[in-house]
């Protein structure tokens, strides 16, 4: 893949730096994963030098993070946005299993690949990714059980276990469609899972 990377040299505003050293990162660690990653090929893919990278980021763990952070919250913001746009509790289930499947098909996000960072990291035994990871988990699900307790009523543990499992299903269920290289067309997955998670949560008691 050829980098779209400014020529060797070109100054840029930190922000737009940083935003472009993060970018081929991005790439270079889709490709080949944390570990076979080397900084040499992450500047060479921005087109800046080493030392030039390292003023933004002292190591290649720290650039991992960053990523990380900046994918982890795409897709708590998503979860959070698809829960606060509608009152209309079916809308809402669709909204959210979209916010899944389009956070693993890179809609709306940096470049693709970008949920694997997340969930296929080679390197989520680490602390500090498996912190970020988990608290991202956890965020999903205490945006889904704040949304499920005031509606049914259910106390805080009901209305989070049943939000683990919701959470569960449509992570599951959007990196199966995804994998799955077409067996099903993004539409149609959504609307499968879109019936099952509806027709389990529906019967649930409304307090509203």
């Amino acid at each position: 893949m050829e980098s779209s990377s400014p020529a060797r040299g070109t100054r840029l505003p930190r922000s737009a730096r940083r935003k472009q050293l993060l970018g081929a990162a991005q790439e270079v660690f889709v490709a080949q994963g944390y570990h076979a990653a080397a900084m040499d090929d992450i500047a060479e893919r921005a087109g800046v030098s080493k030392p030039v990278l390292y003023q933004h980021f002292p190591g290649k763990l720290e650039l991992y993070l960053a990523l990380l952070d900046q994918h982890a919250t795409d897709l708590v913001n998503k979860v959070r946005k698809a829960l606060a746009t509608t009152t209309d509790n079916r809308e809402r289930v669709a909204a959210c299993v979209a916010a899944y499947f389009d956070f693993v098909d890179g809609e709306g996000t940096d470049g693709e690949g970008a949920f694997r960072l997340v969930f296929e990291s080679d390197l989520r035994n680490d602390p500090a990714v498996r912190e970020r990871v988990e608290r991202m988990l956890q965020e999903c699900v205490d945006a889904l059980t704040e949304t499920i307790a005031h509606d049914t009523g259910y106390r805080a543990e009901e209305a989070q276990l049943l939000s683990v499992g919701l959470a569960g299903l449509m992570e599951d269920g959007a990196r199966w469609w995804l994998a799955s290289e077409g067996a099903l067309s993004k539409a149609r997955a959504m609307e499968l899972l879109v019936g099952l998670t509806w027709r389990g949560i529906s019967g649930s008691p409304r307090t509203v």
